[in-house]
């Protein structure tokens, strides 16, 4: 005997499935939930270092990229954070506020999984984990997905950012099945690796330090990590998603100094070098890279006096 046909089967059991799950189902409809995965929200489980950063306080429409930016208005001002952190509240999860807004999860992130699956649990939500989904079709007005149907279906599978959590690139096959629009995915909140003439920079893994990051009118400041293939850190994950390959990143490693800040130590402290110049504003592993970056064959600038230095280098070193 045929199942009769829910009214939304949703592709995926992440933080966007579950949330449009519980929504759809505690409005009355009925909803069948689909992922491959054993459990649900396993992306959640490992966000934010494992404490879930699950909404910040300043978002806002116009931080968001996208093709269509009324979308994320209108997203925002049906749901807000603050409707979100009330959710949280409800069920007793502790928080805590870090830089920028952030709200992460005083304990674990498992504690927002239950809760979203709670949420769900009271809409009435179906759940078939450990599924293929297999072939999509649509006939007779109705989708057809793993031997059930619906009226309406929601890919919420996510991106194929994090494969040995079982990402994939399937929501974007379904979308050229269905013929929809697509725009060519490239990779985004992810670290920078370095090469070429930066090679230099690879010793310094491990370094940190309060940095402006910049690509073309865009701009971040918060930290920068050095790591043993290249830049990481929040700056550095924060512009590479408006980096286009080809285009200068510019970092500013002393963000509070003024832009004649080695000219002015130059006259206060002439006889201190350029090494110890930078170690005012810079992590000492760095300065010492960055002066050696300058140094010729014949030359060790960075144990050079800041008199004994033109302004124009001197100029070079602060840009």
């Amino acid at each position: 005997m045929t199942s009769a046909p829910y009214d939304a089967i949703i592709l995926g059991a992440g933080g966007a499935g579950l949330m449009c799950a519980a929504t759809a189902g505690q409005l009355g409809q009925r909803v069948l939930v689909i992922d491959h995965a054993a459990e649900p929200g396993k992306k959640i489980l490992i966000s934010g270092g494992g404490r879930c950063n699950f909404t910040n306080v300043e978002t806002a429409a116009d931080r968001y990229l996208s093709a269509n930016p009324h979308f994320a208005k209108s997203a925002l001002g049906r749901y807000r954070p603050a409707d979100f952190i009330a959710l949280v509240d409800r069920y007793g999860i502790g928080w805590h506020e870090k830089t920028l807004g952030q709200l992460f999860c005083n304990d674990t992130a498992r504690d927002i999984v239950a809760m979203l699956m709670a949420e769900c649990a009271a809409g009435g939500v179906d759940f078939a984990l450990s599924t293929d989904i297999g072939e999509i079709g649509h006939a007779d007005g109705l989708f057809h997905v793993a031997g059930k149907s619906a009226r309406a279906l929601v890919i919420a599978t996510g991106g194929p950012s994090i494969p040995k959590m079982g990402a994939s690139g399937i929501a974007y096959d379904i979308a050229r099945r269905f013929g929809l629009k697509l725009v060519e995915p490239r990779p985004a909140l992810v670290p920078l690796t370095l090469g070429g003439d930066d090679i230099l920079f690879r010793d310094l893994s491990g370094v940190s330090a309060e940095v402006t990051a910049r690509a073309g009118k865009t701009a971040f400041r918060e930290a920068a990590l050095f790591t043993h293939r290249g830049l990481s850190g929040p700056a550095i994950l924060q512009i590479s998603s408006y980096w286009r390959h080809g285009d200068p990143v510019r970092i500013n490693f002393a963000p509070d100094a003024d832009a004649d800040w080695l000219r002015q130590l130059k006259r206060e402290k002439p006889k201190a070098t350029l090494k110890g110049a930078m170690s005012t504003r810079l992590p000492d592993r760095l300065s010492l890279a960055l002066a050696e970056r300058l140094s010729g064959a014949d030359t060790n600038w960075g144990l050079i006096p800041l008199v004994d230095m033109k302004d124009a280098l001197l100029r070079q070193v602060e840009d």
